[in-house]
């Protein structure tokens, strides 16, 4: 993509330019100096732990064609300084112009919540790409431009690479994007020039409280994803909520749009008349507006029958037939890192998870006490650096619902992983006498450890990095993924206890 500097100067009133102006020709933006260019735009953002009116200096070398800044910088021969107030605001207007506005050109799917948005996200798109649309995701796991998969650093990318990434999408002639969209994402703007189609809630339980600090703050940057729906020139928009979830309640009546619900109530658009749930798969026979549906997935777990119901509203939503969705839920497989079981020739179950919050640790410990017949296993951790408030709350779920329960490190980051284990053990007070609890902090050596001491028919639940293949410690960021190490455990021929 390409725009004149004037062009770009255009979209900017009242900003101080010094440098001269000529012809230049601007064919990028970007706000990391690592990725400047020839012909870049290097935006200068002040974050929490940097800013980037330190590395001007950098960008300028790497040949950046201007600079947009908020501060007074000291004049760079050959380079245009465009100084405004806020970088970070001309930055959520400018993206979308840059890359002309792709988001008006595909089918937008937004879907919000703390749990369950990976899934439903995929499911989604497994229904779409099935019958003939070529789609476009973003979330957690990864970034898909079509077939194209490239690893995803945020749940919802900075302003603009968002931007640029649906601009790929666009040239690689995707008609619908399926996305997630963090509560971060709507309260920085991130997603700011996006008119999205459809919109989908999950649920709203404790999460990301170190940064909106209240519940109530968490669930009104979530809001923003509905009570602006509306806005734009997009016809036959559609809200979707879970109507179990007590947030639905207090967003709807604020939503300008169609709305359409999902839940275990029969006043709802979809709900389950009967369900059935194993330890591999599941059966289900939903109601919904375009017939009644009997369906045997290869997924399992009483908050996956609520995400196949919201997948469900925001397929028909978007136009797809009965015979289409069920061909397509027969086709999902499932997502690496939720609910993931590991064959490594094991004589027990272990299932690998992302459960890093209370509601999500509690929804997998109950789908596997369903699946147990001897000892239920949790190993699970805290993020470091992030809510310390859910920690006593997740021991406490832990403690209740697991027979044998190992503490151990998640993403410790800055923080001292015994102390985040002393946060967790305050929910771990007066344990039955059943009970078994381990304090190990090594991930590796508690994983080894259940691995050893499992015993036929337990089930051994691995919590908190799902399909995280690192771990984030004080100094360095280490390569580590729970299934590898279940399966180099026993390849390595290790006696099994």
């Amino acid at each position: 993509m390409e725009r004149k500097l004037k062009e770009v100067l255009c979209q900017l009133p009242g900003a101080v330019v010094t440098g001269k102006v000529n012809d230049q020709v601007i064919c990028d933006l970007t706000i990391d100096s690592r990725t400047v260019a020839p012909g870049s735009l290097f935006i200068c953002l002040k974050g929490v732990n940097t800013d980037g009116h330190k590395y001007i200096g950098k960008a300028v070398e790497q040949g950046a064609a201007a600079i947009l800044v908020e501060e007074d910088v000291a004049p760079v021969e050959g380079t245009v300084l465009i100084r405004v107030p806020s970088t970070n605001q001309a930055m959520t207007g400018l993206a979308p112009w840059f890359y002309d506005y792709p988001a008006r050109k595909m089918r937008m799917v937004g879907v919000t919540g703390t749990n369950g948005k990976t899934t439903t996200t995929n499911i989604l798109r497994t229904l779409l790409t099935r019958t003939g649309h070529k789609v476009g995701l973003i979330g957690t796991i990864n970034v898909m431009i079509g077939d194209d998969v490239r690893k995803s650093h945020n749940t919802t990318p900075d302003v603009v690479d968002l931007q640029k990434i649906l601009y790929e999408m666009v040239e690689a002639h995707c008609d619908t994007c399926v996305m997630e969209v963090s509560s971060h994402a709507l309260a920085l703007r991130r997603v700011a020039g996006i008119e999205y189609d459809t919109a989908v809630l999950t649920n709203i339980t404790q999460d990301h409280l170190d940064f909106h600090k209240t519940m109530e703050n968490y669930r009104e940057a979530k809001a923003l994803l509905f009570t602006h729906l509306h806005e734009g020139v997009k016809p036959n928009k559609t809200a979707i909520f879970n109507a179990d979830d007590p947030s639905s309640a207090l967003i709807m009546p604020r939503v300008k749009t169609k709305i359409m619900t999902y839940g275990k109530g029969k006043d709802n658009d979809v709900y389950p008349l009967t369900f059935h749930v194993a330890a591999t798969h599941m059966e289900l026979n939903l109601h919904t507006p375009v017939g009644e549906m009997d369906l045997k997935l290869h997924i399992t777990g009483e908050f996956n029958v609520y995400n196949v119901m919201g997948t469900i509203c925001a397929a028909v939503a978007e136009g797809l037939s009965k015979d289409e969705i069920i061909r397509g839920l027969d086709d999902f497989g499932g997502v690496p890192g939720r609910f993931q079981l590991i064959h490594a020739g094991q004589p027990f179950t272990v299932v690998v998870d992302y459960a890093h919050t209370p509601d999500g640790l509690e929804n997998v410990l109950k789908t596997a006490r369903q699946i147990t017949r001897g000892k239920l296993w949790v190993i699970f951790g805290a993020g470091g650096d992030r809510d310390r408030t859910k920690r006593p709350i997740m021991g406490k779920i832990a403690l209740d619902l697991a027979d044998k329960l190992i503490v151990t490190s998640d993403n410790p980051r800055s923080e001292d992983p015994e102390a985040i284990i002393k946060d967790i053990e305050e929910g771990l007070v007066d344990p039955p006498a059943d009970k078994e609890i381990h304090k190990i902090s090594d991930r590796r050596e508690a994983i080894e450890f259940a691995m050893a001491h499992a015993r036929p028919d337990d089930v051994v639940m691995i919590a908190g990095k799902g399909h995280e293949d690192y771990q984030i410690l004080k100094d360095r960021t280490i390569h580590f993924s729970d299934a590898e190490v279940v399966r180099d455990y026993f390849q390595k021929g290790k006696t099994h206890a």
